[in-house]
């Protein structure tokens, strides 16, 4: 499956660079297979998962930190405090919604950490179409569009980020074009 052996790529990616894996701490979906291969790989993952799924059974059981805590907001906090940029792959409403939120918070100046989508096999197409339509119809500025990296590839992503540097924007939203 051409998602799962993007997943696999991606991994090599981070352990390649150097860098940790932070995520929802969960043995399934792409995000089980990244935390997979990058452990066999010798790379750290750090899962941050809330204890209602650690009841559920779907907590990763051999990553080298797993938090549990709480919520699913604490889940987010400190997955976004412990993270240097956050990359979405092909997912469900949840992953629409993570992504959203770190997307919106860098919007709104809470951090200038690089957001990032691996649109593999065309995945997010759609979404990329209504952003730049959002962009167009003034309801997104382009400032806050270009936050959003989409690529293809995975080593072309994680290289976007290490050029990124976050926009400076004095007022997120100009009354005057609304």
């Amino acid at each position: 499956m051409a998602y799962a052996d993007a997943a696999k790529v991606l991994a090599e990616e981070i352990v390649r660079r150097d860098f940790e894996l932070v995520y929802g701490g969960a043995n399934v979906g792409l995000m089980g297979v990244v935390a997979d291969r990058v452990l066999e790989l010798g790379g750290r993952a750090i899962g941050v998962i809330p204890e209602s799924l650690v009841k559920w059974e779907v907590a990763h059981e051999h990553l080298t930190e797993l938090h549990v805590v709480g919520s699913m907001h604490e889940r987010k906090a400190l997955m976004a405090d412990l993270s240097s940029g956050f990359v979405a792959l092909p997912g469900g409403v949840g992953t629409l919604e993570e992504t959203f939120e770190v997307l919106t918070w860098a919007q709104l100046g809470m951090h200038d950490k690089p957001c990032g989508l691996l649109n593999i096999e065309g995945y997010f197409d759609h979404l990329i179409t209504f952003l730049n339509h959002s962009v167009a119809e003034k309801f997104l500025k382009q400032v806050h569009r270009d936050l959003l990296l989409v690529q293809t590839d995975a080593a072309a992503l994680l290289d976007a980020f290490d050029r990124f540097v976050a926009p400076i924007v004095d007022k997120w939203v100009d009354r005057s074009q609304i």
